[in-house]
């Protein structure tokens, strides 16, 4: 099965370490969303990927093997900069790209009528790019990434500027291709999409892979926090062993439980239906954001100062 590799790739720019030792694994069928702040190093790591930059050290393999330019005529690439010919018409920009993969004419020709058509912008395959909304420019940049059946998907912020449709319209593509056992991996800044969309996530700071996981792995916190919204009065739950009040806002207080385990918040809810009715009992869970918040800032603290970050 197809599966994609970084392997300890290190990239300076002089005095500035745009990655450190950066690691990790997309497999088949898997969506990796790949985030961090700007200058956090994923347009690099990309890059590299790519064969456009090169790396100092460490290794990029695919199934197995390097990846060398044979094989990255096999992976289907995105670039944050858009490299499309603004004044080449839609049609043939996309046919071209696609022989330059490797491609018959006729092979081509089909390939792009079927992803002007899945993206919609079928009825644009005779204007020239640059006339194009912006949008729609992002549309064809995913057409040229796709044309070429690649094995392999790399986009770099490749929802940035879309409508919600065209979000849609993109998000079940990059599922269609992962379910045919493409492995997938994006950068973006839109975290409550990468949360919805991808099966794992990594994340990024200062040039190094801060944390990576399902959102479930990386929601696992030391301690939990509950939200229960109740009649009971003020102060119930100060005498409940093993919890803080971290919060009581009316009806609702926010209790954070010291020592997490499988049934550890019985106590709670018993002080709770003990004390009044209780009409709301959840699990605060941490959204993504928050999560990318407190790693980037966990390793910031952690960096000795002595290296920058590179895009």
């Amino acid at each position: 099965m197809s599966h994609l590799e970084l392997d300890r790739l290190n990239k300076s720019y002089g005095s500035l370490r745009a990655l450190t030792d950066l690691s990790f694994a997309v497999g088949a069928g898997e969506i990796l969303g790949f985030v961090g702040s700007n200058g956090a190093g994923k347009t690099t790591a990309m890059r590299i990927v790519l064969g456009v930059l090169a790396a100092d050290s460490g290794q990029v393999r695919w199934n197995g093997a390097e990846l060398d330019l044979r094989a990255r005529r096999q992976v289907g690439y995105m670039p944050e900069e858009r490299g499309l010919y603004p004044k080449m018409k839609v049609g043939s920009q996309l046919v071209y790209l696609a022989r330059l993969h490797g491609m018959s004419k006729p092979e081509a020709t089909a390939a792009m009528e079927r992803w002007t058509q899945v993206l919609a912008i079928d009825s644009r395959r005779g204007d020239e790019v640059q006339k194009l909304s912006l949008g729609n420019q992002q549309r064809v940049q995913l057409a040229a990434a796709l044309v070429h059946n690649p094995k392999v998907l790399v986009l770099d912020e490749p929802f940035s500027g879309l409508d919600p449709v065209a979000v849609d319209v993109m998000s079940q593509v990059l599922r269609e291709r992962a379910a045919e056992g493409v492995p997938v991996v994006f950068s973006s800044h839109q975290l409550d999409l990468v949360e919805r969309l991808c099966d794992r996530v990594g994340v990024i700071s200062n040039g190094r892979m801060a944390a990576v996981g399902t959102i479930d792995e990386l929601r696992t916190t030391p301690t939990q926090r509950w939200r229960v919204v109740s009649n009971a009065p003020a102060g119930w739950a100060d005498a409940v062993p093993g919890t803080r009040v971290l919060s009581q806002d009316g009806a609702e207080t926010v209790i954070e439980l010291l020592q997490p385990g499988t049934d550890a918040e019985q106590p709670l809810l018993h002080a709770a239906l003990a004390h009044g009715g209780v009409r709301e009992f959840a699990l605060i869970r941490p959204r993504l954001v928050d999560l990318f918040r407190n790693v980037v800032t966990t390793d910031s603290d952690a960096d000795d100062g002595g290296t920058g970050s590179a895009a």
